[in-house]
């Protein structure tokens, strides 16, 4: 299974009228990180940061003027993306911005059933809350010391680790088995190649021959009337 832990940074909060300006994403395969990530800013075109959002993220009008415009990056976004679950803390929010970014461009919006919110997966698991990003970090015991403010590649990076430890943790996998991602010089995902632990050598064994000798002349004096006899071939 493929998954997408993705966030947004704006230009304010509407999403009719506001621009997204920045994507950052991390690829999960079995709720794993494989290493691969999406991370662009864009340019918003004649759309200015409010100073709100400016206070949040830090992204000024400057530093995005030479940035590429949404529909220069979509591609790239779409094939990222592709086939993968959308998963986002609060994923109502970027949502709207996505899709009113690709309405504009005439995309189809993304389907609901694609869509996975962490937030409310926060929600049932502790509903006694505080459900924030940085809450479910202090709760899961994740370093977050170095978020000084908002950025969708860090906020991203973090809510995998805290997605993962919602799921039940690195130990959700009973399986032993871990994703060999192998990446080109560029370090995309090349390939992705689940590998077992098989044991090369069997166990020596904890019982003595003296022991299972006992067993068995216990079993024996049981004769018919063990519980489990009914069950013998």
């Amino acid at each position: 299974m493929r998954e997408i832990i993705f966030d947004t940074e704006t230009t304010g909060l509407d999403n009719k009228a506001d621009r997204v300006i920045e994507i950052g994403g991390i690829e999960l395969l079995n709720h794993f990180p494989t290493g691969r990530t999406f991370h662009v800013y864009i340019n918003p075109a004649d759309r200015k940061v409010h100073p709100d959002a400016l206070a949040v993220h830090g992204i000024t009008d400057e530093f995005l003027k030479d940035k590429p415009v949404f529909a220069e990056i979509v591609s790239e976004l779409q094939e990222f993306f592709e086939g993968a679950k959308w998963i986002a803390h609060n994923a109502s929010f970027d949502m709207g911005f996505i899709n009113a970014e690709f309405e504009r461009l005439s995309l189809a919006p993304v389907p609901s059933d694609m869509v996975i919110d962490t937030l409310a997966l926060a929600r049932r698991k502790h509903p006694m809350g505080p459900n924030s990003l940085d809450a479910l970090c202090r709760r899961y015991g994740i370093d977050n010391s170095h978020r000084t403010k908002h950025g969708a590649l860090l906020d991203s990076e973090l809510l995998a680790e805290v997605y993962i430890e919602m799921l039940g943790g690195r130990q959700a996998a009973l399986g032993l088995t871990t994703i060999d991602t192998r990446r080109s010089q560029t370090s995309e995902v090349d390939d992705a190649v689940e590998i077992s632990y098989d044991r090369p050598r069997a166990l020596a064994p904890r019982l003595s021959a003296a022991e299972v000798d006992g067993h068995a002349k216990l079993v024996g004096r049981l004769g018919g009337k063990a519980i489990w006899s009914k069950y013998d071939a």
